[in-house]
């Protein structure tokens, strides 16, 4: 007999049973996982990277990112201070010795100041240091009454958001000046600084007439005085014993007003970044000498530059496109149909100097009536003398050693720039009469140091692209027979000293006579016939200067028969007979193991084996501001982002410091100075979880009307050449990867990504000597091991589909080695992934464009090779980082995870109510009966 004391206790109550309700919670929340899980598992599982990478956020307040910030604002205000070129200074008016009071005048002064331009190289300006700090960080006294007076009365430009630029200009009326303003700033200060400012930005170029827009009026450009700017520099003149002007703008303007006897002093400071207005500062009171030399030619007239006839919207009338892209309509890109659009570049080789100085030296200009400050032109407070040393000249390469001393009395830098001349004969390969050669930059010198500086070019540097056949059928580089006249100069225009050096007959840089350029792995051949010829266009000759100077370009014409079917009808993709790849074999390689590998190691190849096509086409086909995790061959996701002058991660909504504008970086002439920019730029990258930068940006000031004038170097291709490569090797040697853009001829903004993209025609010889050249130099001197192509077509083909540009000319005869991404084709479906694929362009810089893969590419041998080439190309820059290895993560996104944790919380908590409710009552029953 069992024990009473073992008995069950009787309930006092009975038990009951769990609300329906909450069964029916349970139950739904049970559906709920199943279905998150199976969406998760099936749908969204490949795309968890990108919610990954843009739901993550570095801690911007963390040690690492605010000493990486540091350093960065330390040398953006170095940039500006090396950037900074004096243009005029008359009756010893700056430095600004002995005065300790200003007036500033300029609506634009404050809350309109430009620190950069909109789009990828735009940033947050929250924390930049503003035009009136700068001032008075350097000591000066801001009249606080006028400062009060534009803060009540000017009107701050529109924001744009990340595209476009408000263009109107809200220089105050002369009435806004009454006549106790003028008094009150007399009485404050004898020295009025006036400022005036122009931006530019990503989506649209500078108005070529400003009827369309407030402040100024019909017949007027962008880059001229408005006529209230007008009055308002001859009220400060009229009332002021010292003018200064400070030019805030990127872009080269009209500055004939500059000349003025009443203007004494002239700086342009361009678009500064997060710290440069405290350089602005230094520089005007003395406490920095400046030494920045212009990139572009500032003629007094832009209709004077041949290429002011051919810039814009110009459209074929006979052929449309429709935008298919993801989002059409935003940015520069509109949804529906509308005409295709060109642009000729008839100037040819005559860009910027290249066309002033030649002119000038044919007798088809006045020189002085025409161009107001050179290429390569700057002011200092102190003087210097430069003169050749020894030159020297061994068969290959020409040495020219330059003393530099400082004549005056202050410290202070100077920029020596060499140039060389090469034999013209009329109707033969055209040639400019002054070309850019070397340049380098003095140490700081003190009164009465000397500093020698060696200045290195070869005999191959000399040589022009002949694409016309006129000594090499087929095309080919061309060093002519004859004496080349080799000069220091102080700008593009004065001469200091000259050398000869005498080639003794024509070099043909082709494989039937004197072989490839020793820096180049092919011969160079014509591989743009279709895009120098086929438009139809007379190009400019020396030969002839006022029979083929350029006319306006019609607004429309008629696309000839063969360029319409080729815009109507593209080539369709092939396919040739090949092997096809290998899957999913278990090689046990990481991307980690092909770190130092060279491009043809065998290993890569049992690396790419392991891949699936899935990963594949998911890696190449969404490459949006980041790369795709690869889990067979251990590779994390990687986050890429803009942008030239700073990062600019747009997609996670977070900015690095604004660097100055590239054009200043380029002012700077320092090439030592770039290379530590990119060592900084790359380092707060890293601290910033960035292992991919879009920049820096190398294409041309073609016009000084273009939009991205700001993210571009200059109107000289070596001039950004050397100065994008030391940026890019300054980048790379902290682990990050760059990928230099927009890849080629990408020198507008009007209509580059609209639907079917911008229609591009230029002779080959341009394209080599000018808008090619800073990428070959970013490739070969640089060694970037990333390009971004850009949206534009040329002729009829689009870059990322060119063959021609991202096979043959940059991997096949430049040696380059790496991944080519495309610009963002989001809102711009300029680009065929089939297509472009088999041309070279590795990665599209979108989401979802695997959507876009057909069975050419996904079922076929060929496309199989296309897609497993471009992995190799992705992985090889990026095994070749140190940031693959520390950025990113697998699996799948933390706030999925996140939610389905949750949920399966709740349905555990419920399901253990229910099974405890369900005992009891069983325990309940049992004593009840």
């Amino acid at each position: 007999m069992a024990d009473e004391k073992d008995k069950p206790t009787k309930p006092t109550k009975p038990v009951k049973r769990p609300k329906k309700a909450l069964f029916v919670i349970m139950c739904i929340l049970s559906v709920l996982v199943v279905a998150v899980t199976l969406v998760v598992g099936v749908v969204a599982s490949p795309y968890f990277d990108l919610v990954t990478t843009f739901t993550t956020k570095p801690d911007m307040a963390s040690t690492e990112v605010q000493q990486a910030s540091q350093a960065t604002r330390d040398i953006t205000e170095e940039v500006e201070a090396e950037g900074v070129t004096l243009l005029k200074n008359e009756n010893d008016a700056l430095p600004l010795e002995g005065v300790t009071k200003v007036n500033v005048f300029g609506s634009t002064a404050d809350n309109n100041f430009s620190y950069g331009g909109t789009g990828s190289g735009s940033g947050d300006t929250s924390k930049n240091v503003t035009f009136y700090q700068g001032l008075e960080d350097a000591g000066l006294s801001v009249n606080p009454n006028l400062k009060q007076f534009y803060d009540e009365n000017a009107i701050s430009a529109q924001d744009m958001g990340l595209v476009g630029t408000d263009w109107n200009l809200y220089e105050l009326p002369q009435s806004s000046y009454t006549q106790d303003v003028i008094d009150d700033a007399k009485a404050y200060s004898d020295t009025a600084i006036v400022v005036l400012t122009r931006k530019g930005g990503e989506g649209f170029d500078l108005p070529t007439d400003m009827a369309a827009y407030e402040g100024s009026e019909a017949g007027r450009s962008y880059l001229e005085l408005s006529p209230n700017e007008e009055d308002l520099l001859a009220m400060v003149e009229g009332n002021f014993d010292r003018v200064i002007v400070v030019l805030n703008s990127p872009n080269a303007m009209e500055l004939g007003f500059v000349d003025a006897p009443q203007v004494d002093a002239a700086l342009w400071v361009g678009t500064p970044g997060a710290t440069g207005c405290e350089a602005i500062g230094k520089v005007l009171t003395g406490a920095v000498n400046p030494s920045g030399r212009t990139v572009d030619t500032f003629p007094y007239d832009v209709e004077s530059a041949p290429s002011y006839y051919n810039f814009g919207a110009h459209d074929y009338s006979n052929v449309q496109h429709t935008n298919q892209s993801m989002f059409a309509g935003s940015g520069d890109a509109t949804a529906g149909t509308e005409n295709v659009h060109f642009v000729d570049y008839v100037e040819g080789i005559y860009v910027g100097y290249r066309y002033y100085e030649t002119a000038a030296a044919d007798g088809y200009i006045d020189y002085d009536a025409t161009v107001q400050y050179p290429f390569g032109y700057g002011l200092s407070y102190t003087t210097f003398d430069e003169k050749i040393a020894d030159f020297s000249d061994d068969g290959t390469t020409i040495t020219m050693t330059v003393d530099v001393t400082n004549t005056g009395d202050v410290a202070g830098k100077d920029v020596v720039e060499a140039y060389y001349s090469a034999p013209y004969t009329p109707g033969g390969i055209e040639k400019s009469a002054v070309v850019l050669a070397g340049f380098d930059k003095t140490k700081l010198l003190e009164p009465g140091e000397t500093q020698t500086l060696k200045i290195s070019w070869t005999h191959e540097d000399m040589a022009s692209y002949d694409y016309t056949g006129v000594k090499a059928k087929g095309g080919a580089y061309v060093l002519e027979a004859g004496d080349y006249q080799v000069s220091l100069r102080r700008n593009s225009h004065d001469v200091v000293d000259t050398r000869t050096v005498t080639i003794d007959r024509d070099y043909i840089y082709n494989d039937a006579n004197d072989g490839a350029r020793s820096s180049d792995g092919v011969a160079a051949t014509n591989q743009f016939d279709d895009v120098s010829f086929d438009g139809g266009v007379t190009y400019l000759s020396r030969a002839d200067w006022a029979g083929t100077f350029p006319t306006m370009a019609p607004a429309e014409k008629e696309a000839p028969a063969e360029i319409k079917d080729a815009l109507d009808n593209p080539a369709p993709v092939e396919n040739p007979d090949v092997d096809d790849v290998t899957y999913g074999a278990k090689n046990g390689l990481t991307l980690a193991d092909m770190t130092g590998l060279s491009y043809d190691d065998p290993q890569w190849d049992k690396l790419l084996d392991q891949m699936t096509l899935n990963e594949q086409k998911m890696l190449v086909s969404n490459g949006g501001w980041m790369t795709f995790s690869a889990k067979s061959v251990g590779k994390p996701a990687i986050v890429e982002c803009d942008g030239p002058n700073g990062v600019n991660n747009i997609m996670a909504s977070y900015n690095g410091t604004q660097l100055t504008g590239q054009s200043v970086l380029g002012y700077t002439w320092n090439k030592e100075l770039a290379q530590r920019v990119g060592e900084l730029f790359a380092q707060e990258a890293t601290a910033l979880k960035v292992g991919g930068l879009y920049a820096p940006g190398a294409d041309t000031h073609r016009s000084p009307f273009g939009g991205r004038n700001y993210e571009y170097v200059s109107e000289d291709g070596l001039l950004t050449g050397e100065i994008v490569a030391a940026e890019v090797r300054g980048i790379q040697s902290q682990g990050v990867y760059c990928y230099v853009k927009h890849f080629a001829l990408n020198d507008q903004e009007t209509h580059r990504g609209d639907a079917g993209g911008l229609v591009t025609w230029a002779n080959e010889q341009s394209m080599r000597e000018i808008y090619l050249r800073p990428f070959e130099i970013a490739v070969k001197d640089g060694g970037t091991m990333a390009i971004m192509s850009s949206y534009n077509r040329l002729g009829t083909t689009p870059t990322a589909e060119s063959h021609a540009l991202l096979t043959q000319v940059l991997r096949n005869e430049w040696g380059f080695r790496g991944s080519v991404v495309t610009d963002c084709i989001l809102s711009a479906d300029t680009v065929n992934i089939n297509r472009g694929l088999r041309a070279g362009n590795d990665l599209y810089l979108a989401f979802m464009q695997n959507n876009m893969l057909t069975s050419d590419t996904l079922e076929t041998a060929a496309g199989h090779q296309a897609l497993r080439n471009a992995c190799h190309n992705i992985f090889y820059t990026e095994a070749n980082s140190s940031s693959t290895f520390t950025v990113g993560m697998f699996g799948q996104s933390p706030l999925i995870t996140a939610v389905e944790v949750v949920l399966a919380a709740i349905i555990a908590l419920l399901g253990t109510y229910f099974v405890r409710r369900h005992m009891k009552m069983k325990r309940w029953r049992a004593q009840q009966q």
